[in-house]
This record gives structure tokens, sequence and C-alpha cells, in this order.
């Protein structure tokens, strides 16, 4: 089996991490083969919502595989490219739920972290453990971390690298839904529904246009023009929101 396993289920597409010997450590393998999931994700038209996920109960990512070394020339960047770390940014136009557990620590953490919905299990500890090891690197995580968690929270885990339970992490607004190991597969797909039972462009919509200002004052926000946004007016799913309203009925999205 690959390490990264990628699949569809109906409009909702599956990136699971499969290499729980080595803690589902990224190696390069693993990172281009998320690079080209990411791709498909934002290629495919009737992909309107994917999960990351990972096998085993230890551990859903501890980050880069440094088994062979830690140089990582030819590398697309950690996570293919979903952080930035070494290589180009991707933003995911469709929105990721990540489902984690066990040990979510470096740039395992900062993969979660690029997801728009977290579910923990209850097993998941957080940490970057970094300075408490002797490493420091490009710090993605650390500038997400400060960005995502109150900022004395954040500067205590970079700090002292000590870990984050998952009932602290939902406490600080880190998580969306904190549920039993067994369950996660099944909060995971309970999100990826609720989603896709909104308009896809809607959605896709909403997500650029709050990334896109994510960073700058609210004036300059209210003051921008979205492209998808504006493009959205002339889809047929914004006709069908309107006669399903008329009609009162649920609407039948078609993501055109």
């Amino acid at each position: 089996m690959a390490d990264v396993e990628f699949s569809r289920d109906g409009h909702v597409a599956r990136v699971h991490l499969n290499k729980p010997k080595a803690l589902n450590a990224i190696s390069p393998a693993m990172d281009e083969a998320l690079s080209e999931a990411w791709a498909e994700i934002n290629a495919n038209p009737d992909i309107w919502a994917a999960i990351l996920s990972a096998e085993g109960e230890r551990a859903f990512c501890v980050g880069a595989d440094v088994s062979g070394g830690t140089d990582r020339a030819g590398r697309m960047a950690l996570g293919g490219g979903l952080t930035g770390i070494a290589g180009p940014l991707v933003t995911l136009k469709k929105p990721l739920i990540a489902a984690v557990q066990g040990y979510c620590l470096g740039g395992g953490f900062e993969i979660a972290m690029c997801a728009d919905i977290i579910v923990a299990a209850d097993t998941t500890q957080f940490s970057l453990p970094e300075t408490k090891v002797g490493i420091i690197g490009e710090c993605g995580v650390m500038h997400r971390a400060i960005r995502q968690l109150p900022h004395h929270i954040a500067m205590a885990l970079i700090l002292t690298g000590d870990r984050m339970s998952a009932a602290d992490a939902e406490r600080y607004g880190l998580v969306n839904q904190v549920v039993p190991l067994a369950d996660l597969p099944a909060a995971a797909d309970a999100w990826a529904a609720r989603i896709c039972a909104a308009s896809p462009l809607a959605v896709q919509a909403a997500k650029h246009a709050v990334l896109a200002r994510a960073g700058d004052p609210l004036e300059v926000a209210l003051a921008t023009r979205f492209e998808p946004i504006e493009a959205y007016a002339l889809s047929e799913d914004v006709q069908e929101g309107r006669r399903a309203f008329t009609e009162k009925r649920k609407p039948v999205w078609t993501g055109r």
C-alpha cells in the first residue's frame, strides 16, 4: 500500500498518511504524493471538500522524515507545499478537514493547522518540540501557532516544547471538536457532509475571500472585490438556491 493514499467518496477527497511505523513522518516521496493530491483537489470541480487523516493510533504525523538526513534538496515542501516550508506555498481552494490523533508534532502540527477544520481524538497531543531537542529551522509551525492560538499559550509551547492536550486545544479554539479515538473517522465525515450540504462554489468563494485578506485591516478587506464571489453570481448554483428557497425544498447543488 502507498504511504499516501488518495481516494474519492462522492464529493469528498480522502488523503490518508499510511506510514504508521514511522509515525507518519513525511518522506520526500510522501511529499510528492501530497503535492499531487492537493493539485487534484484544486483542479477537480467534483471535489467539494477534503479530509486529511493518518493511519495508526500512536501518531497523526511527527513532521519530516529525517531518517535519511536533513537535506531537503529536490523536495517540494513539507506537506506537499501545503505549509510552504522549503518550497512554494500551496493554497487549497476546497475546505480541508484534518482528523488527528496521537502525536501531532512539529511539521505534523503545522500540516494540521493548515486545515480549515480540525477534529481531534482525545488521545491527541500537540507539540512544538524543536527548542526542547535543540533544533530550530524554518519555524513555519511557530508562525502559524502564534496566529492560531492566544499569544501566551503559543509562546509557552514554542519556548518550552511542552505538549498540549486535545482538551486544552479545544479550550483555546485550536480544534473544532474532540471525540473518542474510535469516533474520529465518523466525526470527520460528519463535518465533510455539513460542508457539502452548502453550495460548493459559495464555500470556495468564501474561503478565498477570507484567506486573501486575513492579514489586512478591515477597511481593506471591505474595499476588495473578490473575483470568485463575483463569478458565483452568474453560476447555476445561485439560481438553484433561489429556486429551492421559493419551492421550500433543499437545494441540489452541481458546483457549476
